[in-house]
């Protein structure tokens, strides 16, 4: 299934600049990243995330469906409880992740930008005789982050009534700035191919049902106490001029320990950004991101710490 891009109206907006790929379609920001970052933080912000994907899991076997094909606990989920999973190859890697709301009938969920595709033709193959239909609903559906409440799923056709509704929005630069100060990584953009749950401390990873997809290594791991890698926030020498490309490598004394994911300018703590780094790497050493200097903030302990959560709130 081709990823489509689709434009934002908010991007008519005088002010609006459009972001960079992966999000194209929505705006970097509306003139000044510092006060859009503390209109969130204050609780009055609103962020347009209509560039993700949307998708709908339906029909009467959906929450067995998913309890079954993803690390997250859906049996006996309820309506309005939102919540978050991953898809794992057979050997744990993470391939998608995502975050949803059941409202009784469908399950309505959200991704990262063109992987709503690829998602729904995994789900679709995968579904065999079970009463569940998959479906990608990007054009007819949008997502929203509201400060205080989190990201909805709306109609497209809503999003103008937003800027009445809620005010001034927030551009993404702005979201990612918070959330990466939180260490909250994106699918895609702070992981990759050889990316597993217990790197990340990801909610949406549950240990105390059956087995899923990939669930040994996730188990084995979490047993043990010791993932490959961890995920770090990096807080970047604010005297560079410049932040740190997404896959650049992450030195110890000029050896690779890692690599960068996203990085964006926090109004408070100045740039900072988020690495995957080998779990040996002491977590009190000053690192080297792209020719920046950095130190870290350890999301993911390296030994024993709390490598998967099961609920997103």
């Amino acid at each position: 299934m081709e990823a489509v891009t689709y434009s934002s109206p908010i991007l008519q907006l005088p002010d609006a600049v459009e972001a960079d790929a992966p999000d194209s379609g929505v705006a970097s920001h509306y003139g000044n990243p510092v006060v859009e970052q503390r209109r969130l933080e204050s609780g009055t912000g609103w962020v347009d995330l209509s560039h993700r994907d949307v998708v709908h899991v339906a029909g009467p076997d959906r929450l067995a469906y998913l309890h079954a094909m993803t690390t997250q606990f859906f049996d006996g989920l309820d309506p309005g409880v939102r919540t978050g999973a991953l898809l794992l190859s057979p050997h744990g890697h993470v391939e998608h992740g995502f975050t949803g709301v059941d409202d009784g009938s469908v399950f309505v969920a959200h991704t990262e930008p063109g992987a709503g595709g690829p998602m729904v033709d995994f789900l679709d193959r995968m579904r065999f005789t079970m009463r569940v239909e998959v479906s990608l609903q990007t054009s007819s559906y949008a997502v929203v982050h509201l400060a205080g409440e989190g990201d909805v799923v709306v109609e497209r056709s809503h999003l103008p009534a937003l800027l009445d509704q809620r005010g001034a929005p927030s551009g993404i630069w702005a979201h990612d700035a918070l959330r990466i100060a939180a260490g909250r990584p994106r699918i895609g953009l702070d992981s990759d191919h050889k990316t597993i749950p217990n790197e990340l401390g990801l909610p949406g990873v549950h240990l105390d049902k059956g087995c899923y997809r990939g669930q040994e290594t996730v188990a084995r791991v979490h047993t043990l106490g010791r993932p490959p890698r961890r995920l770090t926030v990096l807080h970047l020498d604010g005297s560079a001029d410049r932040l740190p490309g997404r896959g650049a490598t992450v030195t110890v004394e000029g050896r690779s320990v890692g690599v960068v994911g996203t990085s964006a300018r926090h109004h408070e703590l100045g740039p900072v950004g988020l690495a995957l780094v080998k779990r040996n790497v002491p977590v009190d050493i000053e690192v080297v991101a792209d020719g920046v200097a950095a130190t870290q903030e350890s999301v993911v302990d390296p030994d024993v710490g709390l490598h998967v959560r099961p609920v997103l709130r």
